[in-house]
């Protein structure tokens, strides 16, 4: 484990501007999805309500799945990161439906993810730029078919 040092430099954060499109898909993501992975600084001092909020997810994670219909989310995982400057960053990938909604803060859980993320994080998120994506065909379809409509294509 990494302790901080004044000999480290701060990792600096730059969150995307407000209405940043997204990046350009790379042609192995299937049409009417994107594929993302963003990271964000955990506000110093926010580390333990950080544990909370994810703890909030796991325990409400039926709650969090009734809500990927609505948001086309195919997939979505959370990480935490300890960089070498000691500081905290969450990186949150997912793979979502070009039409899907964002968070519906009419929905109780989605209303409890998005107060706990104005507490913990920095506001807006960095994005890495998508370069590949590897899925055997029976699930990219099965992905590509919620990515569109929020159903099972059963």
């Amino acid at each position: 484990m990494f302790f901080m040092t004044s000999e480290i430099p701060s990792i600096p954060f730059q969150p995307m501007p407000i209405g940043f499109p997204g990046f350009p898909m790379p042609a192995s993501v299937p049409a009417g999805l994107r594929l993302e992975l963003s990271r964000s600084k955990v506000i110093e001092g926010q580390e333990e309500e950080f544990e909370r909020w994810m703890q909030m997810l796991n325990d409400r994670y039926d709650e969090c799945v009734d809500s990927l219909a609505a948001e086309r989310a195919v997939f979505e995982a959370t990480f935490r990161s300890t960089e070498a400057d000691g500081s905290i960053w969450i990186y949150h990938l997912s793979l979502v439906g070009e039409d899907g909604a964002g968070l519906d803060e009419s929905v109780p859980v989605d209303a409890d993810h998005a107060a706990f993320a104005r507490r913990v994080k920095e506001p807006g998120w960095q994005e890495l730029e998508p370069m590949f994506m590897l899925t055997p065909a029976h699930l990219r379809d099965a992905m590509s078919g919620w990515g569109r409509t929020g159903r099972s294509q059963d």
